[in-house]
């Protein structure tokens, strides 16, 4: 189970009915936090969710709609009483921005373990069954997209297992992927479960251009999060010079990756009345939602 919350989903500046853009994930007693805009951290108060769990904050680029709450949310994760590493991952050249930002919280009482994604914008990184990986977007910035992968267990069978006269005492090892062994002989996990089972993806992206790449990046997710910077399909010559992105080209990839459901964020501030422009992309990719600050949804398993 995959539970998700859109914090804010604002572009370029603060506005008073819209926060900057943040995505928060919770699975498994972990969390993941992608972006982190200011005030992401009233958002999250109102969420209500924590912030000590906290495990890996990712950042699709380095402007400052996307990053400028992070020294707060660090010292408040302190606050919290957190003491295990904290991973950041951020685009190329991303880690000289942290640096900066950390300027303000130099002392904290976890260690940062940074991960940089590749010039191609590439990252391949888990914990536990949770798997990020990355990819290169097109923006006036190194930028990157993300995808989260949550793998679930294949079923352990008892009564192979029985008939195997594998030790009861093995059982919870081989249900966990190890191989064990008793009475020098060895099992494989292979000999007491199940097929593979479908697990779940989530992905996002912001900043960017369209990307054939992208389409395959975001293929068969179960929920895909796209920038939406403009409504109107007017504004393309502004989406292709700022590097945008329309709601009807972010549309178009949902489509054509065969996603499972769609939400638009990263509204440009004019863009107060996103849902009148809704048309324009779920005339082509019917499952589309408007996104809105602290907007919740939970992932389960088939």
């Amino acid at each position: 189970m995959l539970d998700i919350c859109l914090l804010g989903c604002g572009g370029s500046l603060p506005v008073p009915y819209r926060a900057l853009t943040s995505l928060l994930l919770s699975c498994r007693g972990r969390k993941i936090l992608i972006d982190c805009g200011e005030g992401t951290q009233v958002s999250m108060k109102l969420l209500g969710w924590g912030f000590k769990s906290i495990d890996v904050i990712c950042f699709t680029h380095a402007h400052a709609d996307h990053v400028l709450g992070l020294p707060g949310l660090l010292l408040t994760i302190a606050n919290s009483g957190r003491e295990e590493t904290l991973t950041i991952i951020g685009p190329p050249g991303f880690i000289n921005v942290l640096r900066g930002l950390m300027v303000v919280c130099p002392v904290l009482p976890y260690d940062i373990y940074y991960i940089e994604c590749s010039m191609d914008g590439s990252v391949d990184f888990s914990i536990d069954d949770i798997y990020i990986k990355s990819m290169a977007g097109d923006h006036m910035a190194p930028c990157a997209a993300y995808s989260i992968d949550i793998k679930r267990a294949r079923k352990f069978d008892a009564e192979k297992a029985k008939k195997l006269n594998i030790p009861m005492k093995l059982w919870n090892k081989l249900q966990k992927g190890e191989t064990a062994k008793a009475d020098g002989i060895s099992y494989s996990p292979d000999m007491v479960l199940g097929d593979e089972r479908k697990g779940l993806r989530l992905s996002y992206f912001t900043d960017t251009r369209p990307l054939d790449s992208l389409v395959d990046f975001v293929a068969y997710s179960d929920l895909l999060i796209a920038e939406g910077m403009y409504g109107d399909n007017e504004e393309i010559s502004k989406a292709i010079k700022n590097k945008h992105m329309l709601f009807s080209e972010a549309a178009e990839i949902a489509k054509k990756a065969q996603v499972s459901e769609l939400w638009l964020t990263h509204f440009s501030p004019s863009l107060t009345e996103p849902e009148k422009y809704k048309e324009n992309a779920s005339s082509i990719f019917e499952n589309t939602v408007i996104g809105e600050d602290r907007l919740i949804k939970t992932l389960s398993f088939e």
